[in-house]
């Protein structure tokens, strides 16, 4: 009776076991692989299995040690940590605070500006959350910010990380959905950017609202001044906008240039056209900045100057490596090599790169690599008991009573996902929960890429739900929680509850399940980003062969079925050309000879 209970409830019991050890606190690498071994061995003893399965298990493990996309996550780990921790995120934030300051609500809109960059430089919500939380937070309740508007400003503008190229939870993904990086980049690219206009948004809209939540910075608090005491915005204008036609320019020159130079017959797809155009918007900037200040003609301002030299660096680096992906000449792994090279050359320009550095990086580095291969050995061992128990058939059965088809099928698991997130890292969804999603999915008709991008979407949200949101976590752990005396003006600035920092997520929260259901609403805006791929059909390949043959061409053959035509030559005894020869030529001998006999 207890072998029939066992047998016929062998995968909910798979689960509830995993479930146990995660609530006794086990590592989770290691829960999933003592769960995976530990109910496959009694797999075995009830017969359910071979006894000579996990014969199997060492070469799927070692074939995980070669999937080279995975090298891209300590790539662009390092790059992320070499760029915050060389000054990157103080210098971009006291750059665009001034910027932005003179407006109301200026430093907020300054925050999710710089949370974007830092989301697209270190790619992990923890380092962004907590580098704006000891840099911007203070700013802020120094000049009279809203506390609810601060916090929820810093904390939703580092979850930026999970959705922004190139992210690390995309990377992830990819290889779980069994699609490219690339794609998943080219997919979250619009979606990611339009959050942060939302974002931006809701700032302009408070700061119009309520004014007194979102003050402009004093006169005093801006240090970027001409000698005649302007404020040399008008300066950074002209640059801007001279920049902005050289980018345009270069979008409209753009396709017919790429086509002749890497030889491609299909158009430049949108994004690899906006990040082009970006790239050598950004490098004109740079470059006029450089021969302004060797000249020293005095034509751009000191703020000009200033944004240019801190901006343009990381942009460009971002761009070249984003850009390089999307162009097709580096994969993501080749274009993370780059950028933690570019992050040392920027270092070393600015004189940061120290041994010190080098040596954290490396550690924080090994250390997330490690815990993300540790995590994915553990998933494949509990997956390769999963799957010899049939429990993706298992999962099927859950999903098919639901109404509603794709539709019904995306809002269930977006609130499964939504729900864990709360409570465990996203590595550990995307490599527990989206392998059994993903042949769901898969036989729903579902497009892995746009499924790929909604989930990143709704991780990034559950990083924010009280009560257990990790990046409310992480702000907690830097914001000051008793009074302290500013350091600037003297004066006592009280601590910072917990409570407020759950307030401030929850409009930001609201934003992105908005932003979710615009996702799935319109499906258009992940899968327009891809490269379409050209298919011809059978007729259509015959006649490009007989095209490429030229005089070789056959003598007319009798209307007959391609494929059939091919099946025939293949089942030729005696061909009449050996493999080396051409083999269009082998092909239409072959042919011709068919059709003789």
């Amino acid at each position: 009776m207890l072998t029939t209970f066992l047998t016929q409830n062998f995968v909910p019991l798979l689960f509830a076991g995993l479930l146990v050890l995660l609530l006794t606190g086990f590592p989770v690498a290691f829960a999933l692989a003592a769960a995976g071994l530990g109910f496959g061995w009694l797999g075995i003893e009830l017969g359910l299995f071979p006894t000579v399965m996990f014969q199997a298990l060492p070469l799927r493990i070692f074939g995980i040690m070669q999937n080279d996309t995975l090298l891209a996550i300590p790539f662009f780990t390092f790059m992320g940590i070499i760029l915050q921790k060389s000054g990157m995120a103080e210098d971009l934030l006291e750059t665009v605070g001034q910027i932005f300051g003179p407006l109301r609500g200026g430093v907020a809109i300054a925050v999710i500006l710089v949370g974007a960059l830092l989301a697209a430089t270190t790619g992990v919500v923890a380092a962004a959350v907590i580098s704006m939380g000891l840099i911007s937070l203070p700013i802020m309740l120094r000049y009279g910010y809203s506390r609810v508007l601060a916090t929820g400003t810093i904390t939703a503008s580092g979850t930026l990380a999970q959705a922004i190229p190139p992210s690390l939870v995309l990377i992830v993904l990819a290889d779980q959905l069994g699609r490219s990086v690339g794609d998943l980049y080219a997919g979250a690219l619009v979606p990611g950017l339009m959050l942060v206009g939302l974002y931006v948004l809701f700032v302009v809209i408070i700061a119009i609202v309520l004014p007194h939540w979102a003050p402009a910075l004093p006169p005093e608090a801006r240090i970027y001044r001409e000698s005649n005491g302007a404020s040399g915005h008008k300066s950074l204008l002209v640059l801007v906008a001279l920049c902005a036609a050289v980018g345009y320019v270069w979008s409209r020159v753009h396709d017919p240039l790429m086509t002749r130079w890497l030889d491609r017959s299909l158009p430049s797809a949108g994004d690899e056209v906006v990040i082009m155009s970006m790239t050598i918007a950004s490098l004109t900037a740079l470059t006029l900045s450089i021969i302004n200040r060797v000249t020293r003609m005095g034509l751009l301002s000191r703020l000009a100057e200033q944004v240019t030299f801190v901006l343009m660096p990381p942009l460009i680096l971002i761009f070249l490596v984003l850009g390089t992906i999307f162009l097709g000449v580096a994969t993501p792994t080749e274009g993370g090599a780059m950028g933690a090279m570019g992050a040392l050359v920027l270092a070393m320009i600015k004189r940061r790169l120290s041994w010190g550095l080098m040596q954290e990086a490396m550690d924080n580095t090994a250390k997330l690599a490690a815990f993300v291969l540790f995590i994915l050995i553990g998933s494949t061992v509990f997956s390769f008991t999963f799957n010899a128990a049939d429990g993706h058939i298992w999962v099927e059965h859950l999903f098919d009573k639901i109404p509603g088809g794709q539709l019904g099928f995306l809002l269930v698991v977006n609130l499964l996902v939504f729900i864990l997130g709360m409570f465990i890292d996203f590595f550990e969804i995307a490599f527990i929960v989206v392998p059994l999603l993903v042949p769901v999915a898969e036989k729903m008709g579902i497009d892995l890429v746009w499924f790929g991008v909604i989930l990143a979407m709704n991780l990034q949200t559950s990083f924010l739900t009280p009560p257990f949101g990790f990046a409310l976590f992480y702000l907690r752990s830097v914001a000051p929680r008793k009074d302290y005396k500013d350091r600037v003006t003297g004066a006592t600035i009280p601590a910072v509850t917990t409570t407020q920092i759950y307030k401030g997520s929850i409009a930001f929260i609201i934003i992105q399940i908005c932003m979710v259901g615009v996702i799935m609403a319109f499906p258009g805006l992940v899968i327009d980003n891809l490269e379409k791929v050209e298919t011809i059909s059978d007729t259509e390949l015959m006649q490009k062969l007989e095209n490429m043959g030229g005089d070789l061409a056959p003598p007319p053959l009798d209307p007959v079925d391609p494929a059939a035509a091919l099946e025939g030559a293949q089942s030729t005894t005696e061909p009449t050309t050996t493999p080396a020869d051409d083999p269009l030529k082998a092909l239409q001998e072959s042919m011709a000879n068919d059709k003789k006999n």
